[in-house]
């Protein structure tokens, strides 16, 4: 049995991903927010069609699922554990098969796993985030710039991880194709700063 415990635990790990706030406190309220606004359930999504605490409930919870996954891995198995735990919950936000496969794009929960792997990466991976969003005044933006970044800051802490950091940034960054091409052509919309 101990040999399956680990598998048991990823796998606890990728249903604790598909704990989706986004798409729960949108049926609350008497929608489906994956069939407003941009369809994709994520906090900028909610804010734009929810409000700012329905964001504010989302992106706790999203980042609290990455938190939850790595320290279970960790208390079962140690550090290696707890990233594939941290992966299994980033691909089970993006492609949970509690919800038809039709999640969100993993940033919010990616932030989780790392801040809780390693605070300085996390940390330096949100000043990334925030900065690019300050200057382009785009979330994606600073979604994409978090991507692109996040192997090469592992890389320079924890060489060990690298591989998976280039497979969550390369769903990350594939996720983000269509507002990457939104960016390149100057379509990508605003998110107000007061928000």
């Amino acid at each position: 049995m101990n040999n399956w415990l680990p598998v048991v635990i990823i796998l606890c790990a990728y249903l604790l991903g598909n704990i989706s706030p986004a798409i729960l406190i949108s049926k609350m309220m008497g929608t489906e927010i994956r069939k407003q606004g941009s369809g994709n359930a994520g906090t900028t999504n909610v804010l734009r069609v929810l409000g700012r605490k329905a964001a504010i409930a989302t992106l706790a919870i999203d980042v609290l699922k990455g938190v939850a996954a790595v320290l279970l891995g960790r208390y079962v198995g140690g550090q290696d554990l707890a990233m594939i735990c941290g992966l299994a919950a980033f691909v089970g936000h993006i492609w949970p098969i509690l919800f038809g496969f039709r999640g969100g794009k993993g940033i919010a929960t990616a932030f989780g796993v790392m801040v809780t792997i390693l605070p300085m990466i996390g940390i330096l991976e949100a000043v990334v985030f925030v900065g690019m969003i300050l200057i382009t005044k785009r979330v994606s933006a600073g979604s994409v710039a978090a991507a692109v970044t996040f192997p090469f800051v592992t890389y320079y802490f924890i060489h060990d991880y690298v591989l998976i950091t280039v497979v969550m940034a390369a769903i990350a960054l594939y996720k983000h194709r269509l507002n990457i091409v939104r960016l390149v052509k100057g379509q990508e919309p605003k998110v107000g700063l007061k928000k």
